[in-house]
């Protein structure tokens, strides 16, 4: 199946303001990127954009998009595809339910769900199911570093214990416990106190894959602190972890940042995985 429209998607919570610019922004830099759509799940946000190399390395980036965990399309990450495939890496865009349709963890099992289609499957679009590298901008950033650093949803779903190689978060959240510096708690974690625990990526680092972690300079201050908090946590718990402070860029700026060919994060990202031997 091609692309979605996005159209045909169950409706959403109304964009704010700055998710109504990166809305617009890119669907614009995607326009006219070709991609094939395979569903992991029965619910229409259940599903993968995948977009092969013409001539692929190995490599696979599965890309979960932000919008603040009830926003957003995996076909906003199209605009992305072009600059990976160019340096040889099959990339995967990931959707998933959002709030307050579901509430966590439904969101991040979705991802997972995701990853495990990716595992079963991207060899028949040039990938090997055995070089998998998860990322994502902000809200997605945290699903793909919390499906990084945590190794207890790998055997209900049958995938090897080391099925992600890497994790390339971008401006993401890593802790939603007090103290935070988000400006509220996100409705996608419930009720329930122990979620904010449990959704923290940075109380659960263990078995943890190399990491290459991302933000902009100008970024919002309390992803750019929870970003540097991070890094000193996968330190100190013996992960190899590189960073990349992307120069003038804000929240938005930074995702951008990910489609652009000659832009430091793509270097980067093809560098720190081959230094890794991804």
């Amino acid at each position: 199946m091609v692309l979605r429209n996005i159209e045909s998607y169950p409706p959403q919570e109304p964009f704010t303001e700055i998710g109504g610019e990166y809305h617009l922004r890119v669907q614009e830099l995607g326009a006219d990127v070709a991609g094939s759509s395979f569903a992991y799940g029965d619910d229409p946000y259940q599903e993968v954009a995948v977009f092969p190399a013409s001539k692929p390395d190995g490599r696979v980036v599965v890309f979960m998009h932000g919008g603040g965990w009830t926003n957003g399309y995996k076909e906003w990450m199209a605009f992305m595809a072009p600059a990976l495939n160019a340096i040889g890496i099959t990339f995967v865009s990931l959707g998933y339910r959002l709030a307050p349709a579901v509430q966590w963890p439904d969101g991040v099992l979705d991802a997972a769900a995701g990853v495990a289609w990716v595992y079963a499957n991207i060899a028949d679009h040039g990938g090997d199911p055995d070089r998998l590298i998860v990322g994502g901008h902000s809200a997605g950033g945290h699903y793909a570093t919390w499906l990084a650093v945590r190794d207890d949803w790998r055997a209900r779903l049958k995938v090897p214990a080391d099925v992600i190689k890497g994790a390339v978060p971008v401006s993401g959240v890593y802790d939603f416990t007090e103290g935070n510096g988000m400006p509220g708690r996100p409705r996608f974690l419930g009720e329930a106190e122990s979620n904010d625990l449990d959704a923290s990526p940075i109380l659960s680092i263990r078995n943890t894959p190399p990491v290459l972690m991302s933000w902009g300079d100008h970024d919002f201050p309390h992803l750019i602190t929870q970003a540097e908090r991070m890094t000193v946590a996968l330190g100190d718990a013996k992960a190899s972890v590189e960073t990349l402070v992307l120069e003038n860029c804000d929240h938005l700026g930074a995702s951008y940042a990910c489609g652009e060919t000659s832009a430091p994060w793509v270097r980067a990202l093809d560098q720190w995985s081959r230094d890794c031997q991804i």
